[in-house]
């Protein structure tokens, strides 16, 4: 068992071979190569300018980072478990590199501040990625919704017949949704996005640092103001993981509607080949597997967050070896959301909705009975409690007669309703129902093409 030579100066061997495993991390945080190198760089120009490291030195680091930044991207760096993480192997080629100038560039700094910036810097960029592509999403939306700004279907509470909508209506609560979704990513961009660097272990260094300028130099609009903050706050981590989780929610629901709508029992729906899969025995099948996909990627990226929470709920005060396990949550998570955006996209854009089926889904649960009580309030000035009871009476009516509220006879209404006149009957039809919903937000079609342009122009 060889000493490590970067920090293994006060011990006389080293690590077993279990405690080399389980504190290893290079498997899955050499991901943070980029930043790594990036973070290296701004703190060696910071350490020139400062003159704290020369010039000579700094250039040879310079060059010897972007030969190792070259040799990770084109495949042919040797990652070592025994040097544990990324930033121990990338310091261990500078030296083989360029020698002795590559111990002067962990000058005023720590693994644990580095670790710190590297994330932040990694979240930063997933959460620039994860907004691109929910705004993919929303592009889909809005093109079906466009589409459909008037095609008539069933809105449901309860997932019970409730009120005639529109398919494009429907379809923009997504893009709302993925719009919050959108905000919720921006506002954890900005609260992460202060650097860590410079605040070395936990107490900051001695050295007459820059960290204004590393800070500038990374593109973050400030340093932390508290080093032991700066190495041990983990809650940008877990406020990515919650804006992933928020997002997969609301991506599992639309995946759900998917699955539902493309079911025979539907029929609302159909999707291509290219989204869905067929069965080993049963040759008839045609199954939404990406829509299934995503909808369970959901427990994975809440699964996630929750155990991150866990493993930082009760930690003291500064580092502890412990936050070595929040990278994994926050790459899985934004894989897994990533995949489940762009497939989303995919089925959204190739699904074809069926305007007939949806349609004829309208002929059930008396969808039109809120425009009946509204009209008896506006019409007959009845309380709508009142008139609430009196449209019950008439659904129960119809129901025992096997027929839509717009087929009952005038006289049969006037039994329930004396002042009932025929004009009762221009507001049972779903088409002006759904015209008559002319609110802001409502789903007239007018309104829903208004939303549209408006969507375009917030969103896109």
């Amino acid at each position: 068992m060889t000493k490590n030579k970067m920090w293994g100066g006060r011990y006389d061997s080293g690590p077993s071979a279990i405690m080399e495993r389980i504190n290893a991390s290079i498997d899955f945080d050499r991901r943070l190569y980029a930043q790594d190198i990036a973070g290296s760089k701004a703190h060696c120009r910071m350490l020139v300018d400062q003159g704290i490291v020369s010039a000579e030195d700094g250039v040879a680091i310079q060059d010897g980072l972007d030969r190792i930044l070259k040799e990770i991207e084109a495949g042919g760096f040797e990652f070592k478990s025994a040097l544990e993480d990324i930033h121990l192997n990338i310091e261990s080629r500078l030296s083989e590199l360029v020698g002795a100038p590559a111990g002067r560039l962990h000058t005023a700094r720590s693994r644990n501040d580095q670790v710190a910036t590297d994330l932040r810097l990694w979240v930063r960029d997933a959460a620039d990625g994860l907004d691109a592509l929910l705004g993919g999403l929303q592009a889909a939306l809005l093109d079906q919704a466009e589409a459909h700004a008037a095609t008539l279907m069933p809105g449901f509470t309860h997932l019970q017949p409730a009120q005639p909508v529109t398919f494009g209506h429907h379809l923009l609560a997504y893009v709302e949704m993925a719009g919050r979704d959108r905000g919720r990513f921006a506002d954890c961009r900005r609260r992460a996005n202060e650097s860590p660097l410079g605040a070395a272990a936990l107490a900051g260094t001695s050295f007459d640092i820059d960290r204004h300028a590393t800070a500038a130099a990374l593109g973050f609009d400030a340093p932390m103001a508290n080093s032991i903050d700066a190495v041990s706050a983990r809650d940008f981590a877990l406020e990515f993981l919650s804006a992933c989780s928020i997002a997969a929610v609301h991506l599992s629901r639309l995946a759900e509607e998917l699955v539902l709508w493309c079911t025979p029992q539907f029929g609302f729906i159909a999707l291509s080949d290219a989204f869905t899969t067929g069965s080993s025995i049963m040759p008839q099948k045609r199954n939404p597997d990406a829509a299934e996909l995503v909808r369970a990627k959901t427990g994975r990226i809440v699964g996630a967050l929750t155990g991150l929470l866990m493993v930082l709920k009760g930690l003291p005060l500064a580092y502890g070896k412990d936050m070595q396990e929040d990278k994994e949550p926050v790459f899985d998570a934004a894989d897994s959301l990533e995949l489940a955006v762009a497939a989303l996209t995919g089925m959204v854009a190739d699904m074809e909705a069926k305007p007939a089926a949806l349609a004829a889904a309208l002929a059930d649960g008396f969808p039109t009975a809120t425009d009946l009580a509204d009209w008896l309030v506006r019409v007959l000035d009845m309380p709508f409690r009142e008139a609430h009871h009196a449209t019950g009476t008439l659904v129960s009516l119809a129901e025992k007669k096997g027929c839509a509220l717009a087929e009952l006879p005038l006289s049969e209404m006037q039994q329930v309703e004396s002042r009932i006149t025929k004009d009762i009957y221009s507001v049972l039809s779903n088409e002006s129902s759904v015209e008559s919903r002319k609110s802001f937000g409502g789903t007239a079609p007018e309104r829903v093409r208004e939303a549209i342009a408006a969507a375009r122009e917030r969103y896109l």
